[in-house]
């Protein structure tokens, strides 16, 4: 048996001729000097949406956490296990980010799953249940609505829960009191896999738009 899938080993290959030896330098320098990026990303770990690629983005340009539809949970300082929780303490605190974005995306299972609870679980453990249960009150209200497709429902508790994640996202009081004041800016989007494109969500109205249109002319016209 290999040490790794032979599919692995191949993309190594392909980054080790491609990206890495055109920025190879780069790659020094954050050895080195560290990563300082301006940006923490709480994205999905769905494998169709990965902010790096969504976002172009450059080795060490991004802080990255991925969990089970993007979800951020309250501040809650116990004796539990918040892997979430640890990292934007760690991007915030440790890194001093300037920015943070919760990034969600179309089809999510993660979603899919807060919709269905009558489902069974895919273990005794349950742990997709009991962390989709931080979306339980939106997910509650948008099942009401019978007038809306499976599909519509599910979209809008995917941008509910954007919205849910950031309101959650100022109970951490190091995150409240930087943007309070004005050190850290909260953002929140959702990208569609089917066909690329991103919407991001209006931080006075809650209203999701599409920067690629929706965005102000630049000053020269």
């Amino acid at each position: 048996m290999p040490l790794l899938p032979e599919h692995l080993l191949a993309g190594h290959d392909t980054f080790m001729a491609g990206r890495y030896a055109q920025e190879q330098s780069r790659y020094r320098s954050l050895a080195h000097e560290g990563q300082a990026p301006e940006t923490l990303m709480i994205a999905c770990c769905d494998s169709r949406a990965a902010p790096e690629t969504i976002f172009d983005a450059a080795p060490g340009e991004l802080f990255v956490i991925r969990n089970v539809a993007n979800l951020v949970p309250p501040y809650q300082p116990d004796s539990d296990f918040h892997g979430t929780s640890a990292a934007i303490e760690f991007a915030v605190v440790g890194l001093g980010v300037r920015n943070i974005v919760i990034l969600g995306h179309g089809r999510c299972g993660g979603i899919k799953a807060a919709l269905a609870k009558d489902d069974e679980p895919l273990s005794e453990a349950d742990f997709i249940g009991r962390w989709m249960s931080l979306v339980d009150e939106p997910a509650h209200g948008v099942k009401t609505m019978e007038h809306m497709t499976a599909g519509e429902r599910q979209t809008a508790l995917e941008r509910i829960s954007i919205r849910y994640s950031v309101a959650n996202l100022r109970t951490f009081p190091y995150v409240a009191e930087r943007e309070g004041r004005g050190e850290l800016s909260i953002y929140g989007a959702w990208f569609d896999i089917s066909t690329g494109e991103l919407w991001a969500m209006d931080g006075e109205t809650g209203d999701f738009r599409r920067p690629a249109v929706d965005r102000p002319p630049s000053a020269g016209g």
